[in-house]
């Protein structure tokens, strides 16, 4: 028994670690592009393959990083959804370009970063 016990702590500890990885939004009030992606996206949001590799953070415009968060630059506009991959910023988009190309580009963005995003199958 120590013997396959031994096996399994030297499997693991050759797995890579698993990345934290988060989308923020970073938003303020007022801001009628926020409004429109909070109407179109983000009931769906949590229920996406996107949604369950990279959860939903929100951030105010004006309002001081959170510990742990560190972005190549400042965000200028709103919305700007930044991926982070444990805490530092990977990529962004600025703006909302509207629901079919925000996708698209979400996409690329995870696919640009390594992080698998497991395809659901469709019921037929």
């Amino acid at each position: 028994m120590p013997l396959i016990r031994a096996l399994v702590i030297l499997i693991l500890s050759a797995l890579p670690l698993r990345a934290e990885v988060a989308l923020v939004m970073i938003e303020q009030p007022g801001c009628a592009w926020c409004a429109r992606w909070n109407a179109e996206i983000a009931p769906i949001y949590p229920k996406t393959p996107e949604g369950a590799v990279a959860p939903l953070r929100r951030i105010q415009l004006r309002d001081p990083l959170p510990e742990g968060v560190t972005l190549s630059r400042p965000a200028n506009f709103t919305p700007t959804f930044v991926l982070l991959i444990d805490g530092v910023e990977s990529n962004r988009i600025e703006g909302y370009p509207g629901e079919d190309f925000f996708w698209g580009l979400l996409d690329v963005m995870l696919t640009q970063a390594g992080v698998p995003v497991a395809v659901l199958p469709v019921a037929q």
